[in-house]
């Protein structure tokens, strides 16, 4: 343990030149560990990161690279999957402050952006103008115009809009040396540049003309190495020369980008074939029928994911164990849904389905965007690893390639399930590479030799949009011959003589097998979690991350709830990831459980599980945060909080023998704020009040009842605070045919407990409940919870906590949400709630764990209209109202919920959980009911 310490005491020389120099420098353990990785395999903690704020910055960033001799580079969101945004010395995070849309100019159909502007909001900038930026890779809501123009990407729609390089109108940009030049396009399309002399490059390529002309462009995905092809003398344009550079000629200050009109109608044909081999070469064909994109995936991934998420998370296809996904578009329904039926009936492949619904669309092509972190976990159920991710050959030969390439994964006794942009011949995947054996990167390296071969006989390129990066640079000539490698040396030095721009990347390469971020062992003795997962290993858990960054995108567009504090905060270390990347350093060992900067990234961690479903590789931060408190306090002095929030039904038990008392204590004025501040809440809080009368001591269970028994898990929030609720849901169960009772004893989930870490109870209270829910879960009775939180505790939690007790499996099938077991009763329908208006905040765990479609779908039978709000209420528990807490709580809220509840004032609001209540009881005043109220006519 301490490389990473003993690296910042390393860089203090150049940290201090960057502070003088006037920049935003973050170079804390925490900090360089989130950046040391990025979506790819590798891990280079950088000395520094810069977060520049405007253009001089830039220059003052590079003035000190000079000096010192450090490397300087570029970064994005961070999504690369090839180690091109990771570096051993200053990394410049463009997409904290230099992420604006500067100027929009709808008749010339061109758009000016700063290098860390978002596609996602460059596309909401445009809309409104009906164009659009054409390229759309799958991580369209949150990677950076600066990252797709230095790794030339595409995306889905290529075959329509072509790549980032047919998008990019002009560049500005910074030499290594600090010159200013610009790049662009006359009023006849002519290419210019402005600043820079060229007789360098001139020079270099009037010595190799012949390589130029016979090993480049030779098909429409050939990424690979510099575009040295746009520098003939005959073709000369150095804005396409430049795009695909992956930050290593220089770096990007602002883009001049062309948007296009894009097509209001759009048709998806889903066809299925016997196998992804004959789905590859079937795709020619396809692309014969004019498509904007021809997508293809296999059973394999979609296997992964009904694994993860259930059987309905596949919408219906085509028979087959491969699909090609076709969108058609145009500006005439009936034009484009008449091609889109002549496609269906081809006959090409086994079998069709066109799809006209957005909705389907939608979920369908959420599916092919989630493959990178679907494809995180391989068929054989252990990690899969990017590496050889995106190579691609001549659409003609893909069949034939994609037959080879199987052939190859096999015999090193590994699984693949490969994915892509099939009309375009190049190919996604990811390999379960036994990194965790003493050979593993051996393995590794020698699989990546022979893939990079039979690349070369197909004729095809080792990268197809994400560059080449750390992980094929070094395997370029297996592609190129040594004068075309000899020529990216030159061109390099043309640029960069000093070889200060993201060395190792392209030119000089770094050994592909070097600083491999997953490899190797990190055993971690006395865990408290058990992590059935991830054969009880933390770390492959924390490494399920790969870095695809879906949550720092706002998912609320999908229905999701991930990552609510990386949305209200915008910084790395709040969002999944860098949380992530900050345990994969305790875990190597690297950082202690108590360092502060791995409770600076779990501080604002809501522990709302919107990750455990939202995130396609499955992190579930929740859980990772409670090991790292247990860890941290376990056996010394914890927060205050963790003795007030974290033994609330304790407290809460003892309020109900004294009610008026224990409300008398949060009222008065003065007594009020000690109490506050003993229990580590913030001030600006309200405290719920005790019930007078909790739940359990009034209940009055049927004296003989032909109903049918359920067994009602009372808890603790909803006995002593909600006891309504609880009423509410007796009501309604006996209404149906159910007669409710409660488990004997005192039975508590220890949800509190487990979000403060204190696993060691949390263990013992859980496993008294399971001992006394198990005889009527045995007897076949459902148990039905009242709070989500809960209930998703003894739905999932408790397989964390006590691994292998029958009983508490048997428990965990045996628990029903009220909605859950109302729709499988037969002859139970729900009440007239026609012209109700509605706004629904589900649970975060509700939706994470339980899953909300159920109530979803109760719902529409009411007749009553629904808005369903995604994202988190911002309380989540005990963090709302933690001190340190409500600035980001209330930031939180404001994303989604204050929003609609601002928009229908007089909509009765429907929360099942007593925090998303109090959050809307606090923030506007208003009451909110729980299913159970709403259903209880």
């Amino acid at each position: 343990m301490g490389n990473m310490l003993l690296m910042s005491e390393q860089s203090s020389g150049v940290v201090d030149a960057l502070v003088k120099a006037g920049l935003e420098v973050r170079s804390d353990p925490g900090t360089l560990g989130m950046y040391a990785s990025d979506a790819s395999l590798y891990r280079i903690p950088p000395l520094a990161v810069v977060r520049p704020r405007h253009v001089d910055e830039l220059a003052a960033a590079l003035a000190v690279a000079r000096a010192t001799g450090v490397p300087l580079t570029s970064r994005g969101a961070g999504t690369s999957v090839a180690g091109n945004a990771v570096g051993r010395g200053i990394v410049l995070d463009f997409s904290r402050h230099l992420n604006r849309v500067l100027a929009i100019d709808p008749e010339a159909r061109t758009a000016v952006v700063e290098p860390g502007t978002v596609h996602a909001v460059l596309q909401k900038a445009v809309m409104p103008y009906g164009v659009r930026f054409g390229p759309d890779p799958s991580t369209h809501p949150r990677c950076t115009i600066g990252g797709m123009i230095g790794n030339n990407a595409c995306g889905s729609r290529s075959l329509a809009y072509g790549r980032t390089s047919d998008n990019v109108a002009g560049l500005e940009l910074l030499t290594a040396s600090g010159e200013a030049f610009s790049t662009g396009y006359d009023e006849t399309g002519r290419p210019y540049q402005n600043g820079l002399d060229l007789s360098g490059v001139n020079e270099v390529i009037g010595k190799n003309l012949a390589t130029v002309r016979t090993e480049f462009d030779r098909f429409g995905r050939q990424v690979s190495g510099y575009a040295a092809h746009h520098l003939l003398p005959e073709r000369f344009d150095l804005t396409q020369a430049l795009v695909g550079s992956e930050g290593t000629l220089a770096v990007i200050t602002q883009a001049t980008v062309k948007l296009v009109v894009d097509s209001p109608v759009r048709v998806v044909v889903v066809l299925g074939f016997r196998d992804i081999v004959a789905a590859g070469e079937a795709s020619p064909a396809v692309v014969a029928h004019g498509p904007t994109s021809c997508e293809g995936l296999d059973s394999r991934l979609l296997d992964v994911l009904r694994a993860r998420r259930g059987p309905d998370a596949v919408p219906p296809l085509p028979r087959g164990g491969a699909w090609l996904f076709v969108e058609l578009a145009g500006h005439d329904a009936g034009e484009v849904l008449d091609r889109a039926r002549k496609l269906a009936a081809d006959g090409i492949g086994e079998d069709a389905l066109v799809v006209e619904d957005p909705a389907t669309q939608a979920r369908l092509w959420r599916i092919r965007e989630d493959g990178a972190g679907l494809a995180g976990r391989a068929p054989s159920d252990k990690p899969a690893w990017p590496g050889w991710e995106d190579a691609a050959v001549p659409p003609e030969k893909l069949g034939a390639y994609l037959a080879r390439f199987d052939e190859l994964v096999a015999s090193y006794g590994m699984t693949s399930a490969p994915f892509g942009h099939f009309g375009d011949g190049c190919m996604h995947v990811r390999l379960d590479f036994p990194l965790d054996a003493p050979d593993g990167t051996s393995v590794m390296r020698s699989f990546l030799i022979d893939a990079a071969k039979l690349v070369g006989e197909f004729g095809g390129s080792l990268s197809g949009e994400h560059g080449d990066g750390r992980a094929r640079s070094e395997l370029l000539p297996h592609m190129y011959s040594a004068e075309a490698i000899n020529l990216f040396r030159q061109i390099k030095h043309v640029f960069d003589p000093e070889d200060l721009l993201n060395p190792g990347v392209l030119v000089d390469p770094d050994p592909v097998d070097a600083d491999v971020r997953a490899a190797g062992t990190f055993p971690l003795k006395r865990l408290a979690m058990a992590y059935p997962h991830d054969d009880g290993d933390l770390a492959q858990a924390v490494h399920r991350c790969t870095g695809v960054g879906k949550c720092r995108a706002d998912n609320s567009a999908a229905g999701g709830v991930m990552c609510p504090s990386f949305l209200a905060t915008r910084e790395e270390k709040d969002s999944t990831r860098g949380r992530a990347r900050v345990l994969q350093e305790v875990v190597r060992g690297e950082l202690p459980f108590a360092h502060p900067s791995v409770h600076d990234a779990m501080d604002l961690c809501l522990a709302c599980k919107g990750c455990a479903s939202d995130c396609p590789t499955g992190i579930d931060m929740a859980t990772y945060k409670s090991e790292v408190l247990h860890q941290t306090y376990s056996g010394r002095l914890r927060p205050r909080s963790h003795y007030s929030l974290g033994k609330l039904p304790m407290w809460a038990r003892l309020a109900g023998w004294v009610p008026r008392l224990a409300n008398l204590g949060t009222r008065l004025p003065g007594l009020r704020g000690i109490a506050l501040w003993l229990a580590g809440v913030d001030k600006r809080r309200s405290v719920p009040a005790f019930a007078r009368r909790p739940f359990r001591r009034t209940f009055t269970p049927a004296a003989a009842s032909a109903r049918t028994p359920v067994v009602l898990f009372a808890d603790s929030f909803s006995d002593a605070f909600s006891p309504e609720v609880a009423e509410a849901t007796v009501r309604v169960l006996r209404a149906a045919g159910y007669e409710p009772r409660l488990p004997s004893g005192k039975v508590c989930c220890g949800l509190t407990w487990i979000t403060t870490g204190q696993l060691d109870a949390a263990k013992k209270i859980l496993s008294r409940t399971v001992e006394a829910l198990a005889p009527d879960a045995r007897a076949g009775i459902p148990i039905v919870g009242i709070e989500p939180s809960c209930t998703a505790v003894l739905r999932s939690d408790v397989h964390e906590l006590l691994p292998g007790d029958e009983d508490a499996k048997l428990v965990a099938g045996s628990v029903h949400t009220l909605a859950e077991l109302l729709a499988k009763t037969p002859g139970w329908t729900p009440p007239d709630l026609s012209g109700v208006e509605v706004v629904a905040q589900p649970h975060c765990h509700h939706h994470a764990v339980l899953g909300w479609k159920t109530d979803a779908d109760l719902l529409a039978e009411t007749g009553a209209t629904v808005k369903r709000l995604a994202g988190c209420c911002g309380l989540a528990g005990n963090f709302g109202v933690e001190l340190g807490h409500y600035e980001v709580s209330v930031a939180v809220a404001e994303q989604n919920l204050l929003p609609a509840l601002d928009a229908a004032p007089g909509a009765v609001v429907l929360a099942d959980g007593f925090s998303c209540r109090t959050q809307v009881a606090d923030l506007r005043d208003r009451p909110a009911v729980h299913l159970a109220q709403l259903l209880d006519r």
